[in-house]
């Protein structure tokens, strides 16, 4: 089952994409900007809707697993109702930990990255101090 959340995150709209499969949750996230209207949000589906299922799908899996049923105090219930309601654009708590997951993936990336430039620059810096050293030597 595939399910599409979309909310005013602050500053800017999110949508979030989930994927269900077999106990498992997959998510991913992606910003608008400013609100989409649903004509704006079928056409984003249909130019990108291919590309962010597998984005969603190489995410990281988190298993969701139902609470087992005990009973709650009444007030507590209360209260809890009300905080459901009070939040209702809320993502749910699977579906934040695959984004965290994703997040963390895509950062490990981008630092494994961000390290082989540096080394790269720091190695091209060297050869070209090297090549100046043996000009200035066959100078004299």
């Amino acid at each position: 089952m595939v399910s599409l959340s979309v909310y005013f995150d602050g500053s800017f709209w999110v949508g979030v994409l989930e994927l269900h499969e077999g106990g498992e949750l997959r998510a991913t996230r992606f910003a608008f900007g400013p609100e989409p209207t649903d004509p704006e949000l079928y056409e984003f589906l249909m130019r990108h809707g291919v590309a962010l299922l597998e984005r969603a799908a190489a995410a990281p899996a988190v298993s969701v697993d139902a609470p087992a049923e005990r009973r709650i105090n009444p007030k507590r219930a209360a209260k809890l109702a009300a905080r459901a309601a009070a939040q209702v654009s809320r993502r749910g708590t699977a579906s934040q930990e695959a984004l965290r997951l994703e997040f963390e993936t895509h950062k490990k990336e981008a630092a494994t990255g961000r390290k082989e430039r540096r080394k790269a620059l720091a190695e091209h810096k060297r050869e070209v101090a090297r090549r100046k050293r043996l000009e200035r030597r066959r100078d004299r």
